[in-house]
């Protein structure tokens, strides 16, 4: 995937919030506008990758309790220009989770959300942005899961409650899109 690659998955990404729909219409603009915005040194907003990670019943959800940020997140982080933020996602999963790349199924090559959040002044970054691109996984919520020393923390949490761990706008939305895809995937069987 390329930059133009992206684009295109950002152009054809139906958003059903208004929020993300904005996100969408920015963060094509900024990639339009910015050759190099998959490196971290572009300051103050450059592109990150991210995937939500659910289990195959769709009812839970895979936070990391990240160190440096003392949050729950989902699994991502920098491109380090690396153009690909689909492979870059899938990268990321598989380094926070100590998962192998089988171990971890895409569900959609398809852009599952989109944020633009604020990320705040630390000891080696000044404030910024990150236009983060997040993409759909699956994994066996009964695979021991280890992690990595980025994050305090691993777990699986129930669907409903992962607005306990990190109730930002955009954990809503996902759980959101994921309660729909539930409801209609088990609708159909």
């Amino acid at each position: 995937m390329h930059r133009q690659q992206l684009l295109d998955l950002l152009k054809r990404h139906g958003a059903r919030f208004m929020d993300e729909s904005a996100f969408v219409s920015r963060a094509i603009s900024f990639i339009e506008a910015h050759e190099d915005c998959f490196y971290r040194e572009l300051w103050p907003v450059h592109v990150t990758g991210s995937t939500w990670v659910v289990n195959a019943r769709r009812d839970k959800v895979l936070l990391l309790h990240h160190r440096k940020l003392d949050q729950w997140f989902q699994p991502g982080g920098h491109a380090d220009g690396d153009h690909d933020i689909l492979r870059v996602a899938l990268k990321e999963t598989m380094e926070e989770t100590g998962l192998k790349e089988s171990q971890i199924r895409l569900v959609s090559e398809d852009v599952f959300d989109v944020d633009i959040h604020r990320i705040a002044a630390n000891q080696h970054d000044p404030q910024h942005e990150h236009i983060d691109i997040r993409f759909l996984v699956e994994i066996d919520d009964s695979l021991p899961v280890p992690g990595n020393d980025e994050s305090h923390d691993i777990i699986w949490v129930a669907l409903h409650e992962a607005s306990r761990y990190n109730n930002n706008r955009s954990t809503y939305r996902m759980v959101e899109k994921t309660r729909w895809m539930r409801n209609h995937q088990f609708a159909r069987v």
